[in-house]
């Protein structure tokens, strides 16, 4: 019974690692860079999707056809307004809810879950594995896929006509991007650049807090999605991005890029002050519970000083959408409750 569990949670493991790190390609070309708002010292106010704080501008319907530069340096065409749309993953679901596309969404993954409507919603494919059939009978005018599909149901996708734009985040810049992108083909442009602005400003909060702190008071966090063995994100990642912003550093980021198993011995040579862990289901309670007890980590200044933490939401680090500055929020609090606050 035990192996059978261990093989399920390996199976979860090995999911949850390729949707974290999908997606390595050229930035799109959509939005300027975060670096080019102007920074703001608004008080952190975690946002509510579609309940906008203000009033949104009138939308108007976008000029087709239009043609855009996906995630993977794809030209996509889209040629009408999107109103049967699939959303191949939980992130670009989020998105779509956020943006006020409910009504248009057409299906999404069993593991779509939040905004609480979404579960609603038809179920056409698992993580990996979208129901063609399905697919071809609903005969949807936007699926919105992750890079995790590129290699084979994106070529299947693409014989059967259907327009797909492919999302893949490695940064938080990206993300914004996406949202803005997305609003752009959907006809929610003022409503992008509304939600956008707000985790922008969000955002720039926070910098303002980290920007000016020394090398010596970055902190350095190891992030675990796994325990036994330890799975951990290096850089170019968005996960990589989102401790930096809340001032830490991802003891491996410059060790290698995506995911991938690391050894203990090499946790404690790095010696992280700060320890930060997510997990899919109930995984995320064993998983603290492991590195807490585990003896060759007690000399480990985390461990000492008991600064090992869970996220109340692993889909806030998890997952790369709208709720993506939640999580900075949550992990800054972690590393920094000196500035802060502590975590409630």
């Amino acid at each position: 019974m035990k192996q059978k569990y261990q093989r399920i949670y390996l199976s979860a493991l090995f999911v949850l690692c390729i949707a974290l790190i999908t997606g390595c390609q050229p930035p799109a070309t959509v939005t300027p860079p975060l670096s080019s708002v102007p920074p703001s010292t608004a008080t952190v106010v975690p946002a509510t999707p579609e309940k906008p704080t203000a009033t949104v501008t009138p939308e108007k319907t976008p000029v087709y056809p239009m043609t855009v530069i996906d995630d993977i340096g794809r030209k996509v065409t889209i040629t009408k307004l999107p109103q049967r749309i699939v959303s191949l993953a939980p992130s670009n679901t989020e998105m779509l809810f956020a943006l006020g596309l409910g009504d248009s969404i057409a299906g999404v993954t069993d593991y779509c879950d939040y905004p609480p409507e979404a579960v609603q919603k038809p179920k056409v494919a698992g993580y990996t594995t979208p129901d063609m059939e399905k697919l071809v009978f609903m005969q949807p005018d936007l699926i919105v896929a992750d890079a995790i599909h590129e290699k084979t149901v994106l070529p299947a996708l693409e014989n059967l006509g259907f327009t797909v734009i492919i999302h893949s985040a490695t940064s938080i810049d990206r993300i914004l991007n996406e949202i803005t992108r997305l609003g752009a083909i959907c006809g929610k442009a003022n409503k992008a650049a509304e939600l956008v602005g707000g985790l922008t400003a969000r955002l720039k909060a926070i910098h303002a807090k980290t920007d000016a702190l020394s090398s010596s008071q970055r902190l350095k966090v190891l992030y675990i999605i796994w325990f036994n063995p330890i799975w951990t994100m290096g850089g170019n990642t968005y996960c990589d991005d989102m401790i930096s912003a809340a001032g830490g550093v991802n003891i491996f980021s410059s060790d290698f890029e995506k995911s991938r198993q690391v050894s203990l011995e090499s946790v404690v040579t790095r010696d992280p002050g700060v320890i930060i862990i997510s997990g899919m289901a109930q995984s995320i309670g064993t998983i603290y519970d492991s590195v807490r007890s585990e003896s060759r980590l007690k000399s480990v200044k985390a461990i000492i000083n008991n600064r090992v933490y869970k996220m109340s939401d692993s889909n806030l680090i998890e997952r790369a959408g709208p709720r993506v500055i939640d999580g900075v929020e949550e992990i800054s609090r972690m590393i920094h409750p000196e500035i802060f606050g502590a975590l409630k």
